[in-house]
């Protein structure tokens, strides 16, 4: 018998990374109990107000949901006795884009297990995968780890090496790396819950940090309109950034066309024997062209 389909739980998420783990769970037959994500907020460029992905995937499947915008006694109140209803033993996190507080680690009885795309305590933060990119950190994994208080300080219940060869997009890799999480966690959750595996303590003072993304953290090379005047090395540096941003921010440059200065979005290049090809570009005011196409317009 599959132990895993008995397994009762709560996840916590709110983006493409949760909804990809969502998706890998259900096909093994772990549908979460409950689902906790995020309140709507604006997005796209008439700023409409609009639920997240993880919303619509509980709406899509039926499944209860909260999106509260703080953790308020009454809300851990009614996790709490949510939890105790539906029998729920753990809860899963994988990006919920929040600190979790005692009060919610406390409830249930085998605590919260994060899924976590990188090999702690290297790269904790909000943005492991796109540090892994442009730090050309072809060996990398998942944690799954027990959550405390601090931000991915918890103790290692299991990990998983991934080793990339060539850089895909963002969200290629992306989608591998929540598969991948979770199986994993779906591969551990019977062993901790039944308790015939443990954690162990991340050894803290190898801990690295990654950073928020910013929009200009996107800005492109001054010289990328000549490539030609670009080392390798830094040609291979500004491939890594547009595939680590390719979904977002995604990497721009400025450019005078017309007598007017205009914003650039790179959309898709490679990086083949040493030299940096762009191949689609995004001029401000225009649809997705050919790079070249768009330096004979220049």
């Amino acid at each position: 018998m599959n132990t895993q389909l008995e397994i009762k739980y709560i996840y916590f998420g709110s983006s493409r990374f949760s909804v990809i783990v969502l998706d890998e769970l259900k096909k093994i037959g772990m549908i979460p109990n409950i689902i906790v994500t995020t309140p709507a907020k604006p997005r796209g460029r008439k700023l409409l107000i609009m639920p997240n992905e993880v919303e619509e995937w509980a709406k899509i499947n039926h499944i209860q949901y909260f999106s509260p915008s703080k953790f308020d006694t009454a809300f851990i109140e009614e996790l709490t006795s949510c939890t105790q209803n539906n029998d729920v033993g753990v809860f899963i996190v994988a990006s919920y884009g929040k600190i979790i507080p005692k009060k919610i680690i406390d409830i249930p009885k085998h605590g919260i297990l994060n899924i976590h795309p990188s090999l702690l305590p290297k790269y904790r933060g909000p943005s492991p995968l796109q540090t892994a990119m442009l730090e050309d950190a072809k060996s990398s994994g998942i944690t799954i780890m027990k959550i405390d208080e601090e931000m991915d300080h918890g103790s290692i219940i299991s990990q998983k090496i991934v080793n990339i060869d060539e850089w895909p997009t963002y969200e290629e890799y992306e989608e591998l790396m929540a598969r991948v999480g979770a199986n994993l966690v779906a591969e551990v959750l019977p062993s901790w819950i039944s308790g015939s595996i443990g954690a162990k303590e991340q050894d803290h003072a190898n801990a690295s940090y990654t950073k928020k993304i910013q929009k200009d953290d996107a800005s492109a090379h001054a010289d990328i309109l000549n490539l030609d005047s670009i080392s390798s090395e830094d040609q291979y540096t500004i491939f890594r950034k547009i595939q680590a941003y390719h979904g977002w921010p995604q990497v721009f440059f400025l450019a005078e066309r017309k007598g007017q200065r205009i914003r650039v979005k790179i959309t898709s290049a490679n990086f083949i024997d040493g030299k940096l090809a762009i191949l689609k570009v995004i001029p401000e005011g225009s649809k997705e062209m050919s790079f070249d196409d768009f330096k004979r317009g220049l």
